[in-house]
C-alpha cells in the first residue's frame, strides 16, 4: 500500500511537469513571446496608474524617458529617472504592479546615473 501512494505521487508530479510544459509550449506558440507580453503588462499598469494618480508632478525629462522605453516595445535601456514625490510614488507603484504581474525587477526601466 505504501509502494502505491510512492508511484502515484511520481505519477500525479509526472502529470503535472506534462501538463505545465504543454501550457507553456502552447502559450509560445499561440501568444506573443515574453517580451513583449511583459511589456504589454508594464504598459497596461502604467496606464492604469496614470489614470488614477494623473501627470501631475511628472516632470518632462521623467516622461520624455519613459516614453521612448515604451516606444522601444521596453526593449531601450531607457534611464527613467524619478525625482520628485510624484515620480518616486509611481515608479514605487509601477515596480509592485510590475512584480505581481510577473516581472523581474531587471525589467523595469527606472535608474538614476547622476
Amino acid at each position: 500500500m505504501h509502494l502505491q501512494v510512492r508511484i502515484g505521487g511520481a505519477g500525479l508530479l509526472a502529470a503535472m511537469v506534462t501538463l505545465g510544459s504543454a501550457a507553456a509550449f502552447a502559450q509560445q506558440r499561440g501568444g506573443t513571446d515574453w517580451p513583449t507580453e511583459k511589456c504589454n503588462r508594464y504598459k497596461k499598469a502604467y496606464d492604469q496608474s496614470i489614470a488614477r494618480l494623473g501627470k501631475r508632478g511628472l516632470g518632462p525629462e521623467f516622461l520624455a524617458s519613459h516614453d521612448a522605453f515604451l516606444a522601444s516595445n521596453c526593449q531601450a535601456r531607457a534611464e527613467v529617472c524619478a525625482r520628485s514625490k510624484e515620480e518616486l510614488d509611481l515608479a514605487n507603484r509601477l515596480v509592485v504592479m510590475a512584480m505581481n504581474s510577473g516581472m523581474a525587477s531587471t525589467f523595469l526601466p527606472f535608474n538614476c546615473r547622476s
